[in-house]
């Protein structure tokens, strides 16, 4: 038999947790503790008692974080350890952690970034979406006046162009559009400027009568691959995108919508099972009867997962990037631009108070230690970079590298006349101390 650690996603937090766990066993409280000292705020009063800050996403995240490895580390205390790990969104990071790929200080870090740029990308009571199924002026008007996305299902022109009065300034999707109706449809959708959505009987159906749209010079399309169940439906999503992709065919190259709705027949449950499955194969527009806050959340974070290419590492932007105030005299840190190792070291190098310029050349978008295996993370780049980039534009000739490439420090000394190469530690959560420690000394 195996045993399976399953970590939850946001959404799983209540006020109280992890109270009786940090009062009766040693490994939770140090857990919270070190959670505290990498967020520079008490995460446990938050966790115990704050159920305000607890249902914010800047706090939620490192809030389940937390008290998911405090878990744990007490059933680990007691002899339950895991044979594999598994996290659903949020809990990914905590699966990361106990399987051993991630430190616990690093994850803890990473989600208080991931949480604080959820919120501030979809702040509280920001975003939404109505579908309006069977027409009625009175109920177009009042959803218009919510300042949400429309859907407006509705397959009689005449209908729909009054609707369109009311609310295309909202710019709405008016899905409708099928065999018998297209040229009506295109016409009132094309008047209002709105996007409209095209379905049929079947794919065949669904290919013809977006055909004949575009030869109507119509190309602002969604298809709706709803189907009569959530069998057809998934078929129907799944070879539309793949007939796009795979076979290079414009005519399904198209957004898809699903209306959930109709196939989960009242199973509020079942929707947002299946507003998952189809977030990932490949729904672009989602119609639920409704959406809470703790489905919203990891539906949102699924999102953002899942639609990156695994070919294409994720980096930022090679530049100069300022930290604390940091003016043309401040130190200069360098690492790489992998999107995580620069989450990780910019939130850390935040949490000194140190002002400093960060700067990212292209590593390939690669790990420290593999873009330096790489020749990506080079005396040769680096100093060309500094050279190019930095020197014109900085005063300071102070340059921190990460510890784990410290081998560079002879040759950069070499190429980087007048430079004085400072070797950092190897470890992010090292940095605060560290840069403090060399301010308190007046090296920096």
């Amino acid at each position: 038999m195996k045993t399976v650690f399953m970590f939850s996603g946001q959404g799983a937090q209540y006020a109280g947790m992890g109270k009786d766990l940090y009062e009766n066993y040693a490994v939770a409280k140090e857990v919270f503790d070190r959670a505290d000292e990498v967020l520079g705020y008490s995460i446990k009063d938050i966790c115990f008692s704050d159920e305000e800050k607890l249902g914010l996403t800047e706090f939620t995240q490192p809030a389940i974080l937390t008290m998911s490895i405090a878990a744990m580390k007490v059933l680990q205390e007691n002899g339950i350890n895991a044979d594999m790990t598994a996290g659903l969104s949020l809990g990914e990071y905590s699966a990361l952690v106990a399987s051993g790929a991630m430190k616990f200080e690093e994850a803890v870090a990473l989600v208080q970034k991931r949480g604080k740029f959820m919120s501030e990308a979809v702040p509280a009571g920001k975003g939404g979406m109505f579908a309006i199924i069977g027409l009625d002026t009175a109920l177009v008007e009042k959803a218009a006046g919510l300042g949400r996305t429309l859907v407006l299902d509705c397959k009689d022109p005449e209908i729909a162009k009054a609707a369109l009065a009311v609310c295309k300034d909202s710019k709405p999707v008016l899905n409708g559009a099928d065999a018998s109706n297209y040229e009506a449809m295109n016409a009132v959708a094309t008047e209002a400027g709105v996007v409209l959505g095209v379905s049929g009987k079947d794919l065949n159906e669904l290919y013809d009568t977006t055909a004949a749209l575009e030869k109507l010079g119509n190309k602002n399309l969604v298809l709706d691959t709803t189907g009569a169940d959530i069998k057809e439906t998934f078929a129907n999503t799944v070879q539309v995108r793949r007939a796009a992709l795979k076979d290079q065919d414009r005519t399904f190259g198209y957004p898809s919508i699903v209306n959930l709705v109709k196939i989960a027949k009242g199973d509020l449950h079942l929707q947002a099972a299946l507003a998952s499955m189809f977030t990932m194969k490949y729904g672009s527009i989602i119609v639920m009867e409704q959406m809470t806050y703790a489905e919203a959340l990891p539906l949102y974070g699924l999102r953002q997962n899942v639609y990156t290419d695994p070919q294409k590492p994720m980096k930022v932007e090679p530049g100069i990037y300022p930290l604390n105030g940091a003016d043309e005299n401040a130190v200069v840190v360098t690492t790489v631009d992998f999107a995580l190792t620069y989450f990780v070291v910019s939130g850390e190098l935040e949490r000194s108070g140190v002002p400093l310029n960060l700067v990212i050349n292209d590593a390939g978008g690669l790990s420290v230690l593999t873009s330096w295996a790489a020749g990506k993370f080079s005396g040769n780049s680096i100093s060309s970079y500094i050279k190019e980039n930095v020197e014109p534009k900085v005063k300071s000739r102070k340059l921190i590298i990460p510890g784990k490439v410290a081998v560079l420090k002879g040759d950069l000394e070499a190429k980087l006349p007048g430079w004085e190469i400072i070797v950092g530690p190897r470890e992010a959560v090292q940095l605060v101390k560290f840069l403090k420690d060399l301010q308190a000394d007046g090296q920096i």
